[in-house]
C-alpha cells in the first residue's frame, strides 16, 4: 500500500525531482515529559513509519528511490521509552531501499540531492534542514555555470500529496468503515448514560474507553459533550457540567482507527425522551441533513450539499419563529447566521479536517468517487439571544455523518448510528 503510494507520488513529480519529507518530532510538555506522539499525516501516508524524528528522501531518477533516516537503536533510550525500529527495521519492515541514522541527515543531503533539479519540501518544519537546503540552492547557482546539476528550486509537495489523499482507495475506506463501527459502539455507550445528574465528563470517559477498547488510538479530536445550553457552543470541550432532564446532550466524537478519523455528531435526550421545543428543533436539523444527503453524489459540489441543508434549515427557522420574513430574504441577508454560522461539510481522512482543496480555478470542485466528507448541519439558539422565542433559548442541535462518494451516489459510513427520533429514544433506553 505505502509502496504504491510512493510510486504514484514519484510519477506525479517532474523529471529530475527529489522529495525530502520530515516526520513529526516529539513535542516537549515540560522537562523530560512529552505530549503524546502522532505522526505527521503526509509522512504516514507515504511511509507508514509511525515513530518520531524520521525523514524520508524519495528520488524520481537515479539512485535508491526511497531512503529513510530514523533514530538508531539505543538500548538505554529504549529502556525508558520503548522499542525503536532503527536502521535495521527501516530496511526490513518499512520497505526502505537504504536507511541511515537520523543524525546523518544533514551530512548526507548534499549527495542525495546532487543530481536533482527540484526539491519537494515543506519549509518551516526544521530550521537546520531549511538552512542546508538554502545553502545547497546557493551552491547550485554557482555550480550551474560549470554544468553540474544541483538543486535549483524548492517546491512545496503538499499540492501533489493532498490531491492524492483526497481520493480514498478500497483499503482506506475499509479502515474508515471500521473507525465508524468503533464510533458507533462508543456513542451507544455514552447515549445510555445520558441521565439526570450524570456529568458530561462521564460520557466523555465512556467514549474514550470504548474507542481504545475496540482497537482505536483514542479520539480523533477532543470529544465535545455539551448538555443543555452548552450544545450551543460549537467547540465546547470543558465537558464538566451535570446533565438535566428534559434537555439534549450533543456529542460530537469520533474514533481514530489505524490513523483515520471518524467524525460523528448526535444529540441524545437526557432521560431517554425528546420533549417539546427540543424535539421541534431536532426535527428541523434532521430534515436539513436528509436534504443534504440527498444531493451527496458525483457531479454535485459541497456547495450544493450546503445549500440543500441551508434551505431546509432556514425554512425551519422561519416556522419556529426564529426569523421573520421569508426564507429567501433570510438567505439573501444572511440573518440566519445568528443560528447557523458554519458550513455543512469538510473533507475527512487521516485528519479530521482532511487534506484537499475545495475549489478549482475559483469554482467549487465536483464530487468524485473516493472522496469522503462530513454532512453536519446544525441549529444553535444561545441563551443570550433575547430576540429568539424564550422556549427555544439554550437549545443546540447538530447531526453529522461521514459520507463516501460512490460511482452512483454515496455510502453513509455512519448510517448505523441512530438519528430518527424513535430510534434514538429506543437506543437511549437500551431497547
Amino acid at each position: 500500500m505505502f509502496a504504491a503510494r510512493r510510486r504514484r507520488f514519484l510519477d506525479a513529480m517532474e523529471p529530475g525531482s527529489v522529495a525530502l519529507l520530515l516526520g513529526a518530532r516529539l513535542a516537549t510538555r515540560s522537562n523530560d515529559t512529552h505530549f503524546p506522539f502522532r505522526q505527521d499525516s503526509d509522512f504516514h501516508y507515504l511511509t507508514g513509519f509511525d515513530h518520531p524524528n524520521a525523514a524520508a528522501v524519495l528520488r524520481k531518477d537515479g539512485g535508491p528511490a526511497y531512503t529513510l533516516f530514523v533514530e538508531a537503536r539505543d538500548p538505554d533510550a529504549e529502556t525508558w521509552t520503548g522499542y525503536r525500529p532503527g536502521v535495521e527495521g527501516a530496511l526490513a519492515d518499512y520497505g526502505a531501499d537504504e536507511a541511515f541514522p537520523h543524525s546523518e541527515l544533514l551530512g548526507k543531503l548534499p549527495g542525495l540531492l546532487e543530481r536533482s533539479r527540484r526539491v519537494h519540501h515543506v519549509l518551516g518544519r526544521d530550521a537546520r534542514v531549511d538552512a542546508k537546503l538554502v545553502e545547497l540552492a546557493d551552491l547550485a547557482r554557482m555550480r550551474s555555470r560549470a554544468g553540474i546539476a544541483a538543486p535549483e528550486a524548492i517546491v512545496d509537495p503538499r499540492a501533489l500529496l493532498h490531491e492524492m489523499r483526497l481520493y480514498k482507495d478500497a483499503d482506506e475506506l475499509d479502515v474508515m468503515r471500521r473507525a465508524a463501527e468503533v464510533t458507533r459502539e462508543a456513542h451507544e455507550a455514552a447515549a445510555r448514560m445520558a441521565r439526570e445528574g450524570v456529568y458530561e465528563y462521564e460520557l466523555a470517559a465512556a467514549l474514550d474507553f470504548t474507542f481504545r477498547r475496540r482497537g482505536g488510538a483514542g479520539p480523533a479530536y477532543e470529544s465535545i459533550v455539551g448538555g443543555g445550553a452548552n450544545a450551543t457552543v460549537l467547540h465546547y470541550v470543558a465537558n464538566d457540567q451535570p446533565l438535566r432532564d428534559g434537555t439534549l446532550v450533543l456529542i460530537d466524537a469520533g474514533a481514530e482507527y489505524a490513523g483515520y478519523a471518524s467524525d460523528v455528531t448526535r444529540c441524545y435526550p437526557v432521560g431517554g425522551r425528546f420533549t417539546g421545543a427540543a424535539r421541534e428543533v431536532y426535527e428541523v436539523v434532521l430534515a436539513a441533513q436528509e436534504a443534504a444527503l440527498e444531493v451527496s453524489r458525483p457531479g454535485n459540489t459541497l456547495d450544493d450539499v450546503h445549500e440543500a441543508a441551508l434551505r431546509t434549515l432556514v425554512e425551519g427557522m422561519v416556522a419556529l419563529g426564529l426569523l421573520t420574513g421569508s426564507a429567501d430574504e433570510a438567505i439573501q441577508s444572511g440573518s440566519y447566521k445568528t443560528f447557523y454560522m458554519h458550513r455543512t461539510s469538510h473533507w475527512l481522512g487521516l485528519d479530521v479536517h482532511d487534506a484537499g482543496v475545495y475549489a478549482i480555478d475559483g469554482k467549487p470542485r465536483p464530487l468524485e468517487p473516493g472522496m469522503v466528507f462530513t454532512v453536519e448541519p446544525g441549529l444553535y439558539v444561545p441563551l443570550r439571544e433575547e430576540k429568539a422565542p424564550a422556549h427555544l433559548r439554550g437549545i443546540g442541535v447538530r447531526i453529522e455523518d461521514d459520507v463516501a462518494v460512490t460511482d452512483d451516489g454515496h455510502e453513509n459510513l455512519t448510517a448505523s448510528i441512530p438519528k430518527r427520533v424513535d430510534d434514538v429514544e429506543a437506543w437511549c433506553r437500551g431497547a
